[in-house]
């Protein structure tokens, strides 16, 4: 891979740019707990906690490294993560693991499933806030 193609696999951060995707893990977390326990929007609330975990992936990357990932495929956002924290790259790995299943099945999620997609965006949301607020 030459300099070229890496530049284009990670971007590199502002403090702007990881507040904001802090804000927007938080805002998908928050949504995806208001929704975990109906029924008819539970796919909808796994998404959500997807796109927590991705987000709150992102500021934790940009906050440590002042990079995040922009591959197509995830493997690359997992590693970098894991240079960072490995238990944080764990729950990610978990959260995009069911990212189809999320986003584009037909087919409902368990609610048990569900509810582990939401609490592993809950915890990758906290220690993101932790690490951000030096705490």
């Amino acid at each position: 891979m030459n300099a070229r193609d890496e530049g284009r696999r990670r971007r590199a951060v502002t403090t702007h740019d990881v507040r904001a995707r802090a804000e927007a893990a938080r805002a998908f977390r928050d949504a995806a707990r208001l929704l975990v326990d109906e029924p008819e929007y539970a796919q909808v609330a796994a998404a959500l906690a997807v796109l927590a975990g991705i987000a709150a992936a992102d500021a934790v990357c940009g906050h440590a490294l002042g990079q995040y990932s922009r591959a197509q495929g995830h493997r690359e956002a997992i590693d970098l993560l894991t240079s960072v924290d490995e238990t944080l790259a764990k729950q990610l790995g978990l959260l995009l693991a069911q990212k189809d299943n999320a986003h584009y099945s037909p087919r409902a999620m368990s609610a048990v499933t569900v509810t582990q997609l939401v609490r592993a965006a809950g915890h990758l949301v906290e220690q993101m806030d932790a690490r951000l607020t030096g705490g």
